[in-house]
């Protein structure tokens, strides 16, 4: 193994690497177009349908359902292996794996094991939720009405994160009787309008843009109440940016390595003659890899805390369960504040070991810095940090409800 390969730590368990090496060909494969795919702006369809052919999506399955029955560290550690290949697919399967957290918490009923059969098969769930414009926040103006006796959907959503790629979407709505609902449609139903509009500067291929549903039938037995969320599902979701952000530096501490030790090009001024054994240089090149280890590390330690709330969840003691959700709400905005510093930093410092060469749009570096400022963007650093804050000094809860939209006052 080469060095830039190895000394990243060992897995979150002593089956991991059995676990790891069914999907590392796949993740290779990817990371092989990355540059390419980012140049040229081409959707990740066929990268998904890899994952999807290796039983990605199913890792959490339980293995007697069909899956690989991964914890919850695995996952994590999995995903900071597929950002180091491409930052954009962890964050367009975030809600997917959201999702089976959801079914994996229900009871034993025929929604359940039917939703286990069809990730299990290799289904992949999109999401319309947020939405912009006028909607308050805590509500949606997509409404799920009754309508000549069945139910239709009437909206428009926007970061819909990983939906283009989807065979279902979950959708946040408003029934009838004035409830927070979530309805699951096929992506291929009718008055179902999927538009590649993103345009944000970074994870660009993630199809974060709108989906807009037109009248759209709901089956009623694939409605699911507000309280079927798992409770640690804002922890769980802040983790797939972390892990993601986590990739994201190691990708950047290999690349400069790499280049790093092919580069032949000095300067007048340099302190040796080659970059490979310039001091400054590979002084640069620890600094980077050392945070990308920090960041990786941190991950793994937070995802510890979301699989303790994940178990207490089944334990049938609320204070236990309430201790267990307040501590992976506070650990992974503990996390988060760091992270994400340390991937920013991390991606930005790989220029001054490189060089002005490194600026060429070819070569792709530019992609990891704006990669990681788009994920450290949601759900911002600077409430975190008051939340993070509040709990030392005042033992204040966090809140557990990660919404935005105009203030209802």
């Amino acid at each position: 193994m080469r060095h830039r390969e190895s000394a990243w730590g060992s897995g979150p368990s002593e089956g991991y690497e059995r676990l790891a090496s069914r999907f590392r060909p796949t993740f290779r494969r990817i990371r092989e177009g990355a540059v390419q795919r980012e140049l040229d702006r081409k959707l990740l369809h066929e990268e998904i349908g890899w994952l999807k052919a290796a039983g990605f999506g199913a890792v959490r399955i339980p293995r007697e359902e069909g899956g690989a029955g991964a914890a919850l560290p695995e996952l994590f550690h999995l995903l900071i292996e597929l950002a180091e290949a491409d930052s954009n697919l962890p964050q367009a399967l975030r809600i997917h794996f959201g999702f089976v957290e959801r079914i994996l918490g229900l009871p034993d009923s025929p929604l359940r094991r039917r939703w286990l059969q069809r990730l299990a098969d290799g289904d992949i769930v999109g999401n319309a939720l947020t939405e912009i414009g006028e909607a308050k926040v805590g509500s949606y103006s997509t409404r799920l009405t009754a309508e000549e006796e069945r139910l239709r959907l009437r909206g428009v959503k926007f970061y819909s994160t990983g939906t283009i790629y989807s065979d279902w979407i979950v959708v946040g709505a408003t029934a009838d009787d004035d409830s927070l609902v979530t309805a699951i449609v096929p992506a291929s139903a009718e008055g179902v309008i999927i538009a590649d509009d993103w345009t944000g500067f970074g994870q660009t291929l993630t199809g974060s843009g709108t989906t807009t549903f037109v009248g759209t039938p709901v089956d009623g037995d694939e409605v699911l109440a507000r309280d079927t969320y798992a409770k640690y599902a804002t922890a769980f979701a802040q983790m797939v940016h972390l892990a993601t952000l986590a990739g994201i530096a190691r990708a950047a501490a290999r690349d400069v390595a790499e280049q790093v030790a092919e580069r032949r090009r000095t300067y007048s001024h340099a302190s040796a003659s080659r970059a490979a054994e310039d001091p400054q240089v590979l002084q640069v090149v620890g600094r980077v890899r050392s945070q990308a280890y920090a960041a990786g590390a941190i991950v793994l330690k937070a995802a510890e805390a979301v699989q303790r709330a994940c178990d207490a969840q089944s334990s049938g003691d609320p204070d236990l369960q309430d201790t267990a959700n307040v501590e992976a709400e506070i650990e992974t905005a503990q996390a988060q504040t760091i992270v994400a510093r340390l991937t920013l930093d991390a991606s930005a410092s790989v220029f001054d070991a490189l060089g002005a060469s490194a600026t060429v749009r070819t070569k792709g570096m530019d992609r990891y810095w704006r990669n990681a400022r788009t994920i450290a963007s949601h759900n911002p650093l600077i409430y975190k940090e008051r939340i993070v804050g509040d709990y030392a000094v005042n033992g204040t809860r966090p809140p557990f409800a990660w919404q935005t939209g105009l203030a209802t006052e």
